[in-house]
């Protein structure tokens, strides 16, 4: 059965597809799943849960954030595939407006059982007499991710725009607003500006990528590299955080809102989603990893939507059920034991997401109207 469906979605794959945006996408989702899981502990505590972080009592840990942050690299492949698209759809005479109203829709239609199922979760243990402030953080949690989905949402309908804008001026911009924030004492607010300046840097790469003005060898490397050597220069010299997350409790976050750092640390995840392209075509023209990254394509959004879901799960779940904190699961994350054995939960969080998965993913991949 397995090897009936391998061959279906082989023969179902046009010639002309780049397998290499697919395997990217597939690795941004990973990272982002994997990044939440270890970086994301909720703490038992007097019968409430609090979450924090590992990277709060072991800073040492932050140049994992560098290999599991890759929210750049969504932003870059959605640049190409929504230039593409746009294409496409000009070609067969779609107006922008329909086609910006169709991404959107398929974007956000999976959002609507995760609403349905937290409002019942969170109204039911509310009624069962949880604790307000463990209501609060298990919802923030599923929640706080959500961000992405607005942000991509509009820079998919500014993708006209992106097509006539280099890449540098956004990053001029978050460079300005950066200046001001921190080197000349302006307010905080202005950081988020670059919420939507930061991102549209990778998107525009994504563009660029897409009307192949990215090929070249030296541009790619160029950009892994002089990116790498930016973030770690503004790392060391500048000021600024090491993590690539968020840390509860530090004075400046490199995420909310982004900073310069975030963005030259994203230029260097695009270029190195570059140099990985080749290898990536070469590997996925086996039949059966293909399968399995076209998969996890098709329903993308339902794995981010519901990760934190199936953690939160078996936290809450093995909590009664064991009658104590578990070590990695409800246990304060201050030492290398910690990682260890958060380490050793992953598959439950796997096996839990298979679950959602399984049950929410037609919410994904049914067709409109149906």
């Amino acid at each position: 059965m397995i090897h009936d469906l391998v061959r279906h979605v082989e023969a179902a794959t046009p010639a002309r597809r780049d397998r290499a945006v697919d395997g990217l996408r597939a690795l941004a989702i990973s990272g982002v799943v994997l990044g939440h899981w270890l970086v994301t502990a909720s703490v038992a505590d007097s019968g409430a849960l609090r979450v924090t972080s590992p990277l709060k009592y072991m800073p040492q840990l932050a140049p994992v954030s560098w290999l599991l942050q890759t929210m750049a690299v969504f932003f870059f492949v959605g640049g190409r595939v929504a230039v593409e698209s746009h294409r496409r759809a000009r070609n067969r005479g779609d107006g922008h407006g329909r086609w910006a109203a169709a991404r959107t829709a398929r974007l956000f239609r999976p959002v609507v059982p995760l609403l349905g199922v937290w409002s019942a979760a969170a109204t039911a243990m509310l009624a069962s007499g949880a604790d307000p402030g463990t209501v609060y953080a298990l919802v923030k949690l599923v929640w706080s991710p959500m961000w992405f989905l607005l942000v991509f949402a509009a820079l998919t309908a500014a993708t006209p725009i992106a097509v006539r804008l280099h890449p540098a001026w956004p990053l001029a911009a978050v460079a300005v607003v950066d200046l001001v924030r921190f080197g000349l004492d302006g307010p905080s607010w202005i950081g988020w500006i670059n919420v939507g300046t930061g991102w549209l840097v990778p998107y525009c790469l994504g563009v660029l990528w897409a009307r192949g003005r990215l090929d070249g060898r030296v541009t790619r490397w160029a950009l892994f590299l002089g990116g790498a050597a930016a973030t770690a220069g503004l790392v060391l010299w500048a000021g600024y955080p090491a993590s690539m997350v968020g840390v509860p409790g530090a004075p400046v976050s490199n995420q909310s809102p982004p900073t310069l750092a975030a963005v030259t640390f994203g230029l260097s995840q695009c270029g190195a989603a570059l140099v990985l392209s080749g290898p990536l075509r070469r590997v996925l023209r086996r039949p059966a990893l293909w399968a399995t990254v076209a998969a996890a394509n098709l329903s993308a959004m339902t794995i981010f939507l519901w990760h934190q879901t199936a953690m939160i799960a078996v936290t809450v779940a093995a909590l009664p059920l064991a009658g104590r904190a578990l070590p990695g699961l409800h246990t304060v994350p201050g030492d290398p034991g910690w990682v260890a054995a958060r380490l050793a939960w992953l598959p439950l969080f796997a096996a839990a997401l298979a679950v959602c998965w399984a049950v929410f993913r037609r919410h994904e991949t049914r067709r409109p109207g149906r």
